[in-house]
């Protein structure tokens, strides 16, 4: 897919005028990012807003020690990075591709640019803050409170998000790794968990990834 094709397709295409658009189109550009590379770095100084063209990637930290934690996997479609450059901090993770990845790479002055001169921009941006909270809410309660096979359940879930996720399909692209990855679970664990969820009629396992049949499901299992 073409760079202007994909963008036709973003979440927040449709909240901006001609003109506006226009100028979003010149202040991206395409870059490819193999599996395993990183994109950016934590502590890096923040001069874009990012959105994943085809592919999948992680958001995490590591500290001192070596120990990491993963927040959340951004798919085909989502955009992420606005709360640090509204903020202009430097960057508080590393974001890493889990495959091959086409990211849309806009830069700092057109964000501010349509943050200074577009409500529709404006409008988009506060729905997303909005479902990216209630996200960050969800993952710190499965985190603390749910069972190995929930917590595959909502991480699934979480990729179907309409608004920071349009381009998920009823075919979810992922491998049992990349799973594991985005819940916290081994790739053994992630195996059992997908396992019950399909003899529960939640999904079905198929050849490079997952077909969700109970949307709802996984969204409330284990609650």
């Amino acid at each position: 897919m073409l760079l202007h094709a994909a963008l036709q397709q973003t979440p927040w295409w449709d909240y901006l005028t001609d003109a506006e658009r226009a100028r979003a189109i010149a202040g991206v550009e395409e870059r490819f990012f193999t599996g395993g590379q990183v994109v950016v770095r934590k502590g890096e100084r923040v001069d874009c807003w990012l959105g994943v063209i085809e592919g999948l990637v992680k958001i995490n930290a590591v500290n001192a020690s070596g120990k990491s934690a993963t927040f959340t996997g951004v798919p085909t479609g989502g955009w992420f990075g606005e709360g640090t450059l509204l903020k202009h901090e430097v960057r508080k993770y590393d974001v890493v591709a889990l495959r091959d990845t086409r990211i849309a790479w806009m830069n700092g002055a057109t964000f501010q640019w349509l943050l200074d001169h577009s409500i529709g921009f404006n409008r988009f941006l506060l729905k997303q803050l909005n479902e990216r909270l209630g996200q960050f809410i969800a993952v710190v309660e499965y985190e603390r409170l749910l069972e190995p096979d929930a917590r595959v359940a909502r991480c699934l879930a979480e990729l179907y998000n309409p608004l920071l996720y349009p381009g998920s399909g009823a075919h979810l692209a992922i491998s049992q790794e990349e799973v594991g990855y985005l819940a916290g679970v081994s790739r053994q664990r992630v195996n059992q968990a997908l396992k019950l969820l399909e003899e529960r009629g939640l999904l079905k396992v198929s050849y490079g990834g997952v077909q969700v049949l109970d949307l709802e499901g996984l969204r409330h299992y284990g609650a």
